[in-house]
């Protein structure tokens, strides 16, 4: 790669890398950007997701058997300055290589099909990162999908791929389903739907001790700050709390669903 020649700032598909930084244009083109080593190696071993790579001199010799599996899998990859990768960048210190990925979300009903056993479904959660934890501590849990709602974020936004550390190319994501049409289709599947709220009737650990999350669960995960309105608590088969021993106030959002998810993973496993 040394001698290679180094695209342009103003090469076309540099211009057009630059852009899906905006949500309209990646809503258009069904296409977002993932940055970093780890999520391009997921994006390269989730074949036909990548479809171009941006890497530096550098980051080619130190990621050769990643840029290596891109070009075996077919991806063009173009060598870029670190002037055109911070340009192309939503990152203060870019990691070397940027791929340019197809949109990969999985429709609700194909989600509904595979029978899940466990469900993370993100209602009005308006923050990428804690969106992106979540989606990470839910592949992390085993669950089998998650469902980002209409009115959450954008599964695509460069900060919420980020923080899913590569879980986004591992499970299925549907987005932009109403939570009622959620609830509805997981309740008509078998899946118990579970809201957590730190106002619960229901405490987690007596959830737990009753045997009563051996089954298949769904959990619904509200906003950051004020958590689920009456009316998503109210599709609910129960709303549980993360009883706090301690002296703190609350968990943030990604450390409760982590709590639940991990939960519903070690009752389902029992025997």
């Amino acid at each position: 790669m040394g001698t290679a020649e180094l695209i342009s700032p103003r090469n076309p598909r540099v211009v057009s890398a630059r852009r899906l930084a905006r949500r309209a244009t990646r809503a258009r083109e069904r296409r977002f950007l993932a940055e970093g080593p780890q999520a391009v190696r997921e994006a390269v071993a989730h074949r036909g997701t990548l479809s171009e790579l941006f890497a530096t001199e550098e980051a080619c010799a130190r990621h050769a058997e990643i840029v290596g599996a891109a070009r075996e899998a077919g991806v063009r990859v173009s060598l870029a300055s670190d002037a055109t990768m911070a340009d192309i960048s939503q990152t203060v210190t870019p990691q070397g290589l940027i791929g340019v990925c197809r949109f990969l979300d999985t429709p609700f009903d194909a989600v509904l099909a595979a029978r899940p056993r466990l469900v993370a479904v993100l209602a009005h959660v308006r923050d990428p990162g804690n969106a992106g934890t979540v989606l990470r501590c839910a592949d992390a849990a085993g669950a089998d999908a998650v469902v980002l709602t209409d009115a959450s974020v954008d599964l695509y936004n460069p900060k919420s791929v980020r923080a899913s550390a590569g879980s986004l190319f591992h499970l299925p994501v549907s987005v932009g389903v109403p939570v009622a049409a959620a609830v509805s289709g997981l309740r008509e599947h078998g899946v118990r739907v579970l809201a957590a709220d730190g106002a619960g009737a229901s405490d987690l650990d007596d959830e737990l001790d009753r045997g009563a999350m051996g089954g298949p669960t769904a959990w619904i995960f509200g906003n950051e700050a004020w958590g689920l309105p009456p009316e998503t608590r109210a599709l609910a088969d129960a709303v549980v709390r993360v009883p706090l021993h301690g002296r703190a106030e609350s968990l943030n959002l990604a450390t409760a669903a982590a709590v639940c998810l991990y939960a519903s993973a070690r009752a389902q496993r029992r025997p």
